[in-house]
């Protein structure tokens, strides 16, 4: 496998953005550059002396300025709306930089696919650079440990084919090398990942249930988790985000449900479930109940900015109304 000599942009230092950066600055050749952008220059500044004296990081004012000096360009983002500025603002944007169309470009946000393949063409057609959905999958821990699952959409790396191995190199720096997942086209990685976290968000809501369901009849929530660990219930989401606090030591809730996934981008992943389903000609029947009930959760300030298995708090302790 080839590696990453030249230097490297990154995009978003937010919760997963920060681990993935700091496994490339100390991935990266010391002789290389790591160009760090984010909205708030203050966390990218906190990166840099954090990171002093492994390799050279430099705080830049915009992604233009990060991919002007760089080969390879990564980002994570919020959403949709923030690729399109990261990537096709016209002043501030990667397509503003100087013409390369050698660059890669791996943009790690969960989007819908569509929006991915439109910003793609568009740098494509202004000689910006390749660019290639590879969205995430293992959380904050996985970030930061370097274990990340990726998603890719493109073709499984070749000898005859120089920007797969780019491609490989990259994500190598951040990710499990045995859990590089390369889905074909332009998009499909979002495909996948998008399937994935309709899965994730509708089951960590199914475990609250259940399990809020046991406690209340009497059950003792780690016997009930032995239980279902060692039955037809078992499932990541219990085992790893179990919902109620002191049963699973790791888990967000016995951290005073620390982030983890947050309550309130719940709603984007269901969202662009439900969306996919719609596009495919899918009831997405499960998606819709979650989103209403992660709807009501993310205003609720026991959830609010916490991991997203703080639904469980909602449930059991749903805020009174107000009366009429």
């Amino acid at each position: 496998m080839s590696q990453v000599t030249e230097n490297v942009a990154f995009i978003g230092l937010g919760a997963m953005g920060y681990g993935m950066a700091r496994n490339i600055r100390k991935r990266m050749p010391p002789t290389a550059t790591l160009y760090v952008y984010d909205v708030s220059k203050s966390v990218c500044e906190r990166f840099c002396l954090e990171l002093r004296g492994i390799g050279h990081s430099v705080v830049v004012n915009s992604p233009r300025e990060a991919a002007e000096s760089s080969q390879t360009v990564i980002s994570i983002v919020p959403g949709a709306k923030e690729v399109r500025q990261v990537y096709l603002d016209a002043t501030t944007g990667v397509i503003a930089a100087v013409r390369n169309p050698d660059r890669l470009i791996l943009e790690s946000s969960t989007i819908d696919s569509q929006s991915s393949r439109d910003v793609a063409e568009e740098l494509l057609l202004a000689g910006a650079g390749t660019y290639i959905d590879t969205p995430v999958s293992g959380g904050v821990p996985a970030a930061n440990e370097g274990t990340l699952s990726f998603l890719i959409g493109h073709s499984k790396p070749s000898k005859t084919d120089e920007i797969s191995q780019r491609l490989e190199a990259a994500v190598s720096m951040v990710g499990d090398p045995q859990k590089l997942f390369y889905c074909g086209a332009l998009g499909a990685g979002l495909a996948a990942k998008i399937s994935n976290n309709y899965l994730s968000c509708s089951i960590l809501l199914a475990v609250a249930e259940a399990m809020a369901i046991g406690v209340r009849s009497g059950v003792d929530p780690k016997l009930l988790h032995e239980i279902i660990h060692n039955s037809t219930g078992q499932t990541f989401m219990a085992d790893h985000v179990q919902p109620v606090p002191g049963v699973v030591p790791h888990a967000p809730s016995s951290n005073n449900y620390r982030l983890g996934f947050k309550t309130q981008m719940m709603i984007k992943d269901l969202s662009l479930g439900v969306q996919a389903g719609y596009a495919t000609g899918i009831h997405p029947s499960v998606a819709e109940a979650a989103l209403r009930v992660y709807e009501k959760a993310a205003v609720d300030p026991q959830c609010i900015d916490r991991d997203g298995s703080s639904v469980y708090l909602h449930l059991t302790n749903p805020p009174k109304q107000p009366a009429e």
